[in-house]
């Protein structure tokens, strides 16, 4: 015969545990010996642990007293239905476990594979990390709002990152973020700026540049993003305007051309 203390070691809880399925009707509490202790047999360490795992699989006790009360089909069929849904919750954990190691990977939250190697591709061509951030931050709202899109615009990327020309448009905008609005160096980077993107309209025979067909409203989203991310650039596109183009995320060709002199 156990005493309480080893009828609780036996079956892996506590000695309050055992007390409180007393309270709760789920154990019977045996009579108690000459010497006032109650006394257990090997028949409550079984139906302890029985209580014990039920319980630890989250079954109410409610239920659980319900089901030591059954016979051995109906028991059984529950305890099938109990592991169903332990399955279903593992494969939920499991979900949420993938999401948390997307979190810690970072650019991987909420953006396709393809769009993650265009930001990797990026950082190895020595552009700004923060200019890598706020195109991260730009594919984002662009992949929830056309995800359908994103294999395309994706392709279309890679192939402009071949140009040379646009990775010094990259490293020239990386320069910008470095100075305040009204630093004159700005004025150096806009002319930069402004050939790269002559360059590429001439080329292309366009009248804008970035990702068309998107809602205004996007775009100027997108563009609030890069300019709270990098103040200099809102002076940044001043500047750009008196030489023939306004616009971020969809620069598009002034008409006529403003005033190119600097400042």
């Amino acid at each position: 015969m156990l005493t309480i203390g080893e009828l609780a070691s036996y079956a892996g809880v506590t000695v309050r545990a055992v007390r409180h399925y007393h309270a709760k009707g789920l154990l019977p509490e045996p009579r108690r010996d000459r010497s006032g202790y109650r006394r257990y047999d090997a028949a409550a360490v079984v139906e302890l642990i029985r209580i014990r795992t039920l319980a630890e699989a989250g079954v109410p006790l409610a239920r659980v007293r319900e089901l030591l009360r059954a016979g051995d089909e109906e028991f059984a069929a529950a305890v099938a239905d109990i592991d169903r849904r332990l399955r279903a919750e593992i494969r939920q954990r499991q979900r949420h476990r993938e999401r948390i190691a997307r979190l810690a990977a970072g650019d991987s939250l909420a953006l396709p594979a393809g769009v993650v190697a265009v930001l990797d591709r990026l950082r190895a061509l020595g552009v700004d990390e923060r200019i890598v951030r706020v195109e991260r931050d730009g594919w984002i709202l662009l992949a929830a709002h056309s995800p359908e899109r994103v294999e395309r615009w994706t392709a279309r990327k890679r192939e402009q990152l071949a140009d040379p020309r646009l990775i010094g448009f990259y490293l020239a905008l990386g320069q910008a973020l470095d100075h305040t609005g009204d630093d004159p160096r700005l004025v150096a980077v806009a002319d930069e700026l402004a050939g790269f993107i002559a360059e590429l309209a001439g080329e292309q025979g366009a009248e804008h540049l970035g990702e068309g067909g998107l809602e205004p409203q996007l775009v100027h989203l997108m563009d609030t993003l890069a300019f709270d991310a990098a103040p200099p650039a809102r002076r940044l596109i001043e500047l750009l305007k008196r030489r023939g183009w306004t616009g971020w995320t969809r620069l598009e060709r002034v008409h006529p051309p403003g005033d190119d002199t600097p400042g």
